[in-house]
């Protein structure tokens, strides 16, 4: 799935960020985590993906993907504010599926697409 992305997804914002967090839960499969849950919605807001480390870590995933760098980079979209409420839906999430007090981090994954389709990954761990 980590082939290029069609000029007609570049252009349809669900389709892109789709794409993005395909990439994403590729690369994170790729590692040796398995991923348990996506698009993840409550009335506060919606996790991206949770995936689960080798090492029995939840992973609480925010996906950014942009084609370009005219509105900044991927992950500079992703203020304090929302690292925040990342980790209060992170809380819900485990109290929902009965792991509180389970170890966890919140991960942010910056996606560009480059001018040829091809995806870029920017991924960082515990950010919070």
């Amino acid at each position: 799935m980590d082939a290029r992305i069609t000029h007609a997804a570049k252009t349809d914002k669900r389709k892109l960020g789709a794409y993005g967090e395909q990439v994403i839960a590729n690369f994170l499969i790729r590692s040796g985590s398995s991923v348990i849950d996506r698009n993840w919605r409550i009335k506060e807001g919606e996790i991206d993906l949770v995936a689960l480390s080798p090492e029995g870590i939840f992973h609480f995933v925010e996906v950014k993907t942009r084609t370009s760098l005219a509105f900044g980079d991927p992950l500079e979209s992703v203020d304090h504010k929302k690292a925040h409420r990342l980790q209060r839906l992170a809380l819900a999430w485990l109290a929902t599926h009965g792991h509180l007090g389970c170890e966890y981090q919140i991960d942010c994954a910056g996606v560009l697409i480059s001018q040829n389709g091809m995806p870029e990954v920017d991924y960082r761990g515990n950010v919070l």
